[in-house]
């Protein structure tokens, strides 16, 4: 029996469904279709190394190391659609391997045996729009046929500090407020806090924990840790979550003092958010060090519930900004494994650390 992952069967439903179709689905600020692209190449890495999948009016040409075939695009159009009913099927819907051994024929006249490309640089796969001599774009696929993954994150490096103060508690106080039965459940954070809070301690923010993250931020802008760290206090304690309406909660509390007409009028915190999303869209990570240069990933395929797929490129940056901020939110990342949500002393200072991680909405 052939078995694949939602993701690596979620992979294979794009790659077959974009060389049946030989055109893509442009996407707007809204989330919807906005005119089509011809896709005239893919080129994918498969276990031997890259491949070339070349569409032309009938048929798929194929080419790389020990491959040169040509395969009918119908047969991609039935095997996608295959894949397409096994992935929104109800009875699947569960995180066990799906049995794809009707397939497997077909998998094998292709010579393909990663059903997932195996990549160092986060892409899922190579277009070339309109010729086969234009600019390779390497893609991100994320898709809710498998769970999106999150676009930045969270994990221990993406912490931010905030040290305690107004109160000095003693060890047993402390032993107290961190005790826990549930060390995974995300609302004794909130529940921290807010005891914090009510003995007199105040949580005000001091530094981000990794230096490297810190740099990153720091790169995009010098003032964003403290814009961050205001929507994730209130992420735990109002429990607002989304982007656009987080944003909002800035607006209105002006954690940075600036002047109401830059906030009203030049919407400044809406701007550096947008430039957050974008950066770690295009592959800011909090572990790896941040110049502000283009990385591999130059556009993302979002794919629906039902298997529909709009792209956003670097061309379209403006639209996509305008998407994500209003496609995407905060999200509690584990406390035990992200290690924050506790009150940790440190050169005789205590400190709370938040974690972030943003994820896509699933709307």
């Amino acid at each position: 029996m052939l078995e694949a992952t939602r993701r690596e069967a979620n992979e294979l439903y794009v790659l077959f469904s974009l060389l049946a179709a030989g055109t893509v689905e442009k996407g707007n600020a809204q989330g919807e279709a906005a005119g089509q692209a011809p896709v005239a190449m893919i080129v994918r890495r498969e276990h031997n190394g890259l491949r070339q999948y070349i569409i032309e009016e009938n048929e798929v040409h194929i080419v790389g190391p020990e491959m040169d075939a040509r395969f009918p695009r119908e047969d991609f159009q039935t095997a996608g659609e295959w894949i397409r009913r096994m992935l929104t099927d109800r009875e699947q819907q569960t995180d066990e391997a799906l049995d794809i051994s009707d397939l497997e024929p077909f998998l094998d006249a292709l010579k393909i045996f990663d059903m997932e490309a195996q990549t160092d640089d986060r892409t899922d796969l190579h277009v070339a729009l309109w010729s086969v001599d234009a600019p390779l774009i390497g893609l991100r696929i994320q898709s809710r046929l498998c769970g999106y993954l999150p676009l930045l994150d969270g994990g221990r490096t993406a912490n931010l500090k905030f040290e305690q103060t107004g109160i000095r508690f003693s060890g047993p106080a402390v032993h107290k407020i961190n005790w826990t039965e549930n060390p995974e459940n995300v609302a004794e954070v909130a529940r921290r806090i807010l005891y914090i809070q009510s003995l007199g301690g105040i949580l005000k923010y001091s530094d981000v924990a990794d230096k490297i993250f810190k740099s990153n931020l720091l790169v995009l802008d010098t003032n964003l840790p403290r814009i961050l760290a205001t929507m994730l206090m209130t992420l735990h304690l109002d429990g607002t979550a989304r982007i656009d309406e987080l944003t909002e909660v800035l607006e209105e509390k002006n954690p940075l003092k600036v002047k109401d007409e830059l906030v009203k009028k030049h919407g400044i915190y809406r701007y550096k958010i947008r430039q957050l999303l974008l950066a770690a869209a295009w592959g800011m990570r909090p572990a790896k060090v941040f110049d502000g240069r283009a990385g591999a990933i130059g556009g993302y395929l979002m794919v629906d519930p039902s298997g529909k797929m709009l792209l956003y490129t670097r061309a379209d940056e403006q639209a996509f900004a305008d998407y994500l901020f209003t496609h995407t939110r905060l999200e509690k990342s584990l406390p035990d494994d992200s290690k924050y949500g506790y009150l940790e002393r440190e050169n005789g200072v205590y400190y709370l650390k938040l974690n972030l991680k943003i994820g896509f909405t699933k709307r």
